[in-house]
């Protein structure tokens, strides 16, 4: 029974040495409007074990329209599984819609991979292999990151603001894109944007149209069955893609719902994520 007990908390000890939620702005967000808990965006960390971690990280945005945060299937069990994986994982909390407005989500996952590339030695990831991974409203958030990074700052008075902001590639699961087109996501683009944003801002964050030579190598799951958020979107954004040579992978499953995350009970659906780990690995993200 002793040797159960010792077992145990030894067990929990070392989940929260893997496990920990940090402030993404310790002395408080830029433009906070509050004090509240909507107003502390934050990263849980999510870190995989020593025997299984091989340098990779990954940032996971998880949707909800701009207004919400599935965090468990499309937060926590994503984790899980990139942690099963030997990849590290950082969930992040971005400030949402209507209290918040562009650029206070595209700032949150900025400062996301920054925190994660600056810490990276005493993470074990390598701080050339961090992505960012986003479903439906945070697909657009992690192309966002994909598409409108930002070099560091080499006089910032924080060192964590001195490194990149450039994910080193993209998983886009059933992704808000356009925000020009018949296809786009009203909602997420108000919650964004607000109701009424200029006709450039609209253009600046419809990341179809963003995409260059330099956005990271991109992996695209949807359905075409999608009622939520076209599939054509994905399909937009991996044209994009392509012309400018960037290395892409899109798979759109005929059947399927919006909102699915791993899709662990669906026999068919649930292959997907099998595609993603075959990707990483021909990539060299995964041994």
């Amino acid at each position: 029974m002793l040797r159960f007990v010792i077992g145990f908390v030894l067990a929990a000890a070392l989940l929260m040495a893997q496990m920990r939620t940090d402030l993404l702005y310790p002395k408080g967000a830029p433009n906070a409007v509050g004090d509240t808990d909507a107003d502390k965006p934050s990263l849980t960390y999510y870190l995989a074990d020593k025997a299984k971690a091989n340098g990779t990280a990954v940032v996971v945005c998880p949707g909800g329209g701009y207004r919400n945060l599935a965090t468990d299937h499309e937060g926590k069990q994503i984790a899980e599984w990139l942690n099963a994986r030997g990849v590290s994982a950082f969930l992040l909390k971005y400030r949402l819609g209507p209290r918040y407005h562009h650029p206070s989500m595209m700032n949150d996952v900025h400062r996301a991979v920054r925190m994660v590339r600056s810490q990276a030695p005493e993470l074990g990831v390598k701080p050339d292999r961090i992505g960012v991974w986003g479903f439906s409203a945070g697909g657009h958030l992690a192309s966002t990151a994909a598409t409108h990074f930002e070099e560091g700052r080499a006089d910032a008075a924080d060192p964590t603001d001195r490194v990149s902001t450039r994910p080193d590639f993209a998983i886009l699961s059933y992704p808000v894109i356009s925000f020009t087109t018949e296809y786009v996501h009203k909602g997420s683009r108000d919650n964004l944007l607000g109701p009424n944003p200029d006709a450039k801002l609209v253009e600046s964050l419809s990341n179809e149209l963003q995409v260059t030579a330099r956005t990271p190598p991109t992996f695209l799951f949807h359905t075409t069955e999608d009622k939520g958020v076209p599939p054509q979107n994905s399909i937009l954004f991996y044209l994009a893609l392509r012309k400018v040579g960037v290395s892409a992978e899109m798979h759109i499953y005929e059947k399927g719902p919006h909102g699915v995350g791993l899709a662990q009970k669906d026999p068919v659906l649930s292959t997907w994520p099998a595609r993603l780990e075959q990707w990483m690995r021909v990539h060299g993200w995964l041994p």
